[in-house]
């Protein structure tokens, strides 16, 4: 009888690449939603912040207390290899303990039923042989992994590394290999973008990596997720922009507008910088633009914080996040005055409100327009209405229309289709097909 393994990926969209990685490993076992079924389970766990750690352990004890008997259990990822030492005395319950650099090694792993962690991270290649989840027609690529930068924040760098980006040709191989398998739409992910091939380099290597995938048959849209602003450039956003393939679409996390927030954080960027990019990249046709704050960062005060405040109410931003500080060990803000709970909490919620105004603000906008998106299947709503996302929206995070019309026309699930948008309900956007694009 085929075993079956049970699989879940925590965090960002990077640790589901190397989930994927686990389940091409994995391939001879039955992928099954039961855990209580499993003979084995994985959970590739995130250790960003205390809010993600706390979800992966909850998780994972979860598990063990629903798990059958002579499963094997895997703690795998960021959390595991942040706090091997701890969670290895603290937690008899795992029968498999492993980290960032051992993905391709997971069927081993199982069958000796044996913990490692290797001393480099992993990054997946064209030879991975990764199986791409939750979509048949778009996929994510990781094109580095690690940071060079030492935000005051961050913990990342003490458990990833220094910058280590891929070769523009194996990356080119991955994304050449995924569109003859059907995969047309492709987000390009690390943990600072805007630094690929600086490691190898590269002066301008996200500019070169954007014109090898053009020049790429099949590929029909893609866009790039996670730049900074300290090394984004204004010829990258102009290249996005004159691109027919990447979407005009800015995901630049400046986690604050003041500057005195900003140095202490080290961001390397201050703020009229930081404002002198966003307003370049607002300035083109069709740009999406996304950004993350922080609140309660040490050294916020009640000033920085109304400016920063006032600056998210009137930028204009189609999509802003919102972290809670979190303070973690590791950083150069954990030995810093720190904010009260409380007053964190309140400055989010504050800024949570804002963050719903300005999504509101841009979804009025698209009011009568014309998009180009993909129909991704029957909606959770009503079996009558249609999920479709604008192929300017990132998969995931930026939300869903709804298709209520389909003017008669063939649908077919993962196609490109025009359509115009007809109605805002609450927060929702309703949408009729116009006709289905052969691009």
């Amino acid at each position: 009888m085929q075993k079956k393994l049970h699989l879940v990926s925590l965090g960002c969209t990077k640790n589901l690449v190397d989930s994927e990685v686990m389940l091409g490993r994995l391939k001879a076992y039955e992928i099954t939603d039961d855990n209580t079924q499993a003979d084995v389970i994985i959970v590739n766990t995130c250790g960003f912040i205390d809010a993600a750690k706390e979800e992966s352990i909850n998780t994972v004890l979860n598990l063990h207390e629903e798990r059958k008997k002579n499963s094997v259990l895997v703690m795998a990822g960021c959390l595991s290899e942040r706090y091997k030492e701890d969670l290895q005395k603290e937690l008899p319950e795992i029968d498999i303990f492993t980290g960032v650099g051992d993905y391709e090694k997971i069927d081993a792993l199982i069958a000796s039923k044996q913990s490692t962690f290797s001393p480099e991270v992993y990054l997946a290649t064209e030879t991975s042989g990764r199986v791409i989840t939750g979509s048949n027609y778009h996929a994510y690529i990781k094109i580095a992994e690690g940071c060079n930068q030492s935000c005051s924040f961050c913990a990342i760098p003490s458990f990833k590394g220094k910058l280590h980006s891929r070769s523009l040709s194996s990356i080119v191989k991955e994304v050449d290999m995924l569109v003859k398998e059907g995969f047309y739409d492709f987000s390009f992910i690390s943990q600072d973008s805007s630094s690929y091939g600086r490691d190898m380099g590269l002066q301008d290597g996200l500019i070169d990596l954007i014109k090898a995938i053009e020049a790429i048959e099949g590929v029909k849209s893609a866009r790039i997720l996670y730049l900074y602003p300290s090394t984004t450039t204004f010829a990258l956003i102009d290249t996005i922009a004159d691109s027919n393939i990447f979407q005009t679409y800015y995901d630049m996390p400046i986690q604050h507008i003041d500057d005195t927030v900003l140095k202490t954080m080290k961001r390397g960027f201050g703020e009229a910088k930081t404002i002198e990019l966003l307003e370049h990249m607002k300035s083109k046709p069709n740009a999406f633009l996304r950004t993350s704050v922080i609140a309660g960062h040490p050294g916020e005060s009640e000033e920085s914080f109304e400016k920063l405040c006032s600056f998210m109410e009137e930028f204009g931003f189609d999509r802003f996040n919102t972290f809670h500080y979190s303070n973690e060990e590791t950083t150069t803000a954990y030995e810093m005055e720190q904010i009260s709970q409380e007053i964190i909490n309140q400055r989010a919620d504050i800024l949570g409100a804002i963050a719903d105004k300005s999504t509101q603000k841009s979804l009025e906008n698209m009011l009568g327009k014309t998009v180009t998106l993909v129909i991704d299947g029957e909606s959770d709503e009503h079996e009558y209405l249609l999920s479709a996302r604008p192929l300017n929206w990132a998969v995931d995070i930026d939300g869903e229309i709804l298709v209520n019309d389909t003017s008669d026309l063939p649908v077919e699930y993962g196609k490109i289709y025009e359509a115009k948008i007809t109605e805002l309900v609450g927060t929702q956007l309703l949408a009729t097909l116009l006709k289905q694009c052969m691009r």
